[in-house]
């Protein structure tokens, strides 16, 4: 009887600590996992997402970047983490995708993570050589359609959201692309600058300093609006090509089993951050449209979004690796 009463005090001393631990959230260094490589969009979001996460905590919160395999190598670290809210990774689109084209066998993006909100969606650009003789979206169609398999598009990876939005660029136009996937953002940048790889369908945020340079050219964008930093590019739906919207996402998850105060903590002072100006006017300069919400909302997302991108891999013929 005497072991029984013990093992309720110390139960009822727990939930007692519970709320009092996420109030302290977080008492020293946190770790943002970004499972890829410095330079491109997610890692560019992120760093601006942790500074003014940092400022707002008064801790440091960290990077590591952990790339490989499309994003699955650094969430797969995240996945074995403790699940006590200091580890957080930055995942996505890919996330989504790779439980059909590449999944792993070291986390499940529903059952190992805890959903703690949608940050933003990333306007996607269409993006060739500045040297390149296409100079619309109909020039890439037309040479495609003439020489299939010809022309090659650069990505982060198999399951990346580069792979899946080329995909679905390739099914709503007809055309058939060669895949080249690369391990970080300033490899594909280089080649594709270089002009030996034909074009790059991926997230604004990342590239616009190299079409502002002159380095790339972008021939089209998503979304109901242009980019505006990119007035004079139309987007998808102008051209009447049925892209749709952003295929990029952005999202805060947390190991499975992270205590639901710790994560109601970092959903809400990520919700304020989201609603600050200086974060707005950043996110919009490089191409993002900031979301928010509630973890809620987030898994309901992330489950749509496996469903959406197994029908594109399917209609695409993509096996999974």
């Amino acid at each position: 009887m005497r072991s029984n009463r013990l093992v309720a005090v110390l139960a009822f001393a727990a939930l007692l600590a519970a709320p009092a631990r996420a109030e302290m959230f977080p008492d020293h260094p946190v770790r943002l996992i970004i499972p890829f490589a410095p330079g491109g969009s997610i890692d560019t979001l992120g760093r601006i997402l942790t500074d003014k996460l940092a400022t707002l905590w008064g801790q440091s919160v960290f990077i590591e970047n952990r790339a490989g395999a499309g994003g699955t190598v650094g969430s797969s670290v995240a996945a074995q983490s403790a699940p006590d809210g200091y580890t957080i990774v930055f995942g996505g689109q890919f996330m989504a995708a790779n439980v059909t084209i590449a999944p792993s066998q070291s986390f499940d993006p529903v059952k190992s993570f805890a959903p703690v909100i949608l940050v933003a969606t990333g306007q996607d650009a269409l993006m060739v050589p500045a040297n390149s003789p296409f100079h619309s979206v109909k020039d890439v169609v037309d040479y495609a359609k003439a020489h299939p398999g010809e022309l090659t598009y650069a990505s982060l990876g198999i399951g990346s959201s580069g792979q899946l939005a080329s995909t679905l660029f390739s099914e709503v136009t007809g055309i058939t692309l060669q895949h080249v996937p690369y391990n970080s953002f300033s490899q594909a940048v280089t080649d594709v600058s270089a002009g030996r790889i034909s074009m790059w369908l991926t997230t604004l945020g990342g590239a616009i300093g190299h079409i502002q340079a002159g380095k790339l050219r972008a021939l089209a964008v998503s979304g109901p609006t242009r980019a505006a930093q990119l007035p004079d590019v139309p987007t998808f739906d102008e051209l009447g090509v049925a892209y749709g919207n952003d295929t990029s996402w952005y999202a805060l998850f947390a190991p499975a089993g992270t205590p639901p105060a710790v994560i109601a903590k970092i959903n809400a002072d990520t919700n304020k951050i989201l609603a600050d100006a200086d974060m707005k006017e950043r996110a919009t300069k490089l191409g993002f449209r900031l979301v928010g919400g509630t973890p809620e909302q987030l898994g309901a997302h992330l489950r749509s979004e496996i469903d959406k991108w197994a029908k594109v891999a399917k209609a695409a013929g993509l096996e999974p690796k």
